[in-house]
């Protein structure tokens, strides 16, 4: 059974906002892990994948986006009224505006406007005040304007900003990679993840080195700019996140968008399961690894699932979305 992490109390009992959030605590996290056994030959390598939109949050970012406003809240960076304002191309943004609507925080986002439909029709079901930014500059284009609201009127916006915030690869730190070593019993050879803001492989990176420097650590980003795999940086073009170590990486490999498009159909047809493109591009290294190896335990993350990506879903599956 996985331990949960546990949150210190803050000790305010005059903060409605913080009792709400730890509230939610319990929900958050605890992911299964997901063997694959069908797309690999070798018994003597185990493939597991943490099926992280099973949590309140319905993502891998339901860990980051809460323990940021958490923190935020504990230690009055955020509160009176202010709007909680970060840039997110979905999963993080959602994950806020769902913890933000229970804990009654407004929410101010700033987004590419070429983010899914499924993704703008929930934030616009959570009464999020979204700002929508010019496509073509992608994730850092969401980011500069988002730092310049907050610059416009500092007094009105705690920014989150997940891409620099410690928070976020500590909440891989803590939860994450503990999670894991507890369901492989510490048998973990291998961890493979895509980079994003980089959180998750540094936080978990981090973890793993201190309880076994023998495992190794497998980053992933997209072959080329121009790419299908939501929330991925092209570390080349786009510049590394502040969150990122290279240091957190034994290697950095690159994943074609249209080989992860191929794993996604054979998930589905093999193991029964819908994810994302993301997703799929994860245990595409991850697969390619196993080849690879004699024996081990490799793990990796699926993100979240194919809910948000209905227009994905029709090309990739050929049906109507």
């Amino acid at each position: 059974m996985t331990a949960h992490f546990s949150y210190e109390s803050s000790g305010k009992a005059d903060s409605p906002a913080l009792e709400k959030l730890d509230e939610l605590a319990h929900y958050i996290g605890n992911t299964p892990l997901f063997p694959i056994t069908n797309m690999h030959e070798n018994a003597k390598v185990k493939v597991f994948a943490k099926l992280e939109w099973q949590q309140f949050g319905g993502s891998v970012k339901a860990r980051v986006a809460f323990n940021i406003i958490r923190e935020a809240v504990k230690n009055g960076s955020l509160g009176n009224g202010q709007h909680l304002l970060d840039a997110s191309t979905g999963n993080t943004g959602i994950a806020y505006a769902i913890f933000a609507a229970v804990a009654n925080i407004p929410l101010t986002l700033c987004m590419p406007a070429n983010v899914t439909e499924e993704r703008k029709n929930v934030l616009n079901a959570l009464n999020v005040n979204v700002v929508y930014t010019p496509s073509h500059l992608g994730p850092q284009g969401a980011h500069d304007v988002a730092k310049q609201i907050k610059s416009d009127k500092p007094d009105d916006f705690f920014f989150a900003d997940q891409y620099s915030n410690a928070q976020n690869w500590q909440s891989h730190y803590h939860e994450t990679a503990t999670e894991i070593w507890e369901q492989t019993e510490g048998q973990v050879t291998h961890f493979v993840g895509g980079i994003g803001t980089g959180g998750t492989v540094v936080g978990v990176s981090k973890r793993f080195k201190e309880l076994n420097d023998q495992i190794k650590i497998i980053g992933l980003q997209p072959s080329s700019e121009v790419h299908g795999l939501d929330g991925w940086v092209h570390l080349k073009s786009a510049g590394s996140p502040k969150v990122f170590d290279h240091k957190a990486s034994d290697s950095i490999v690159e994943v074609e968008t249209e080989d992860a498009h191929k794993v996604l159909k054979d998930l589905v047809d093999n193991e029964g399961l819908m994810v994302s493109p993301s997703s799929a591009a994860n245990l595409k290294a991850t697969l390619d690894l196993a080849d690879q190896l004699d024996e081990g335990t490799i793990v990796t993350v699926f993100p979240d699932d194919a809910s948000k990506y209905g227009e994905v879903m029709s090309r990739i599956f050929n049906y109507q979305a």
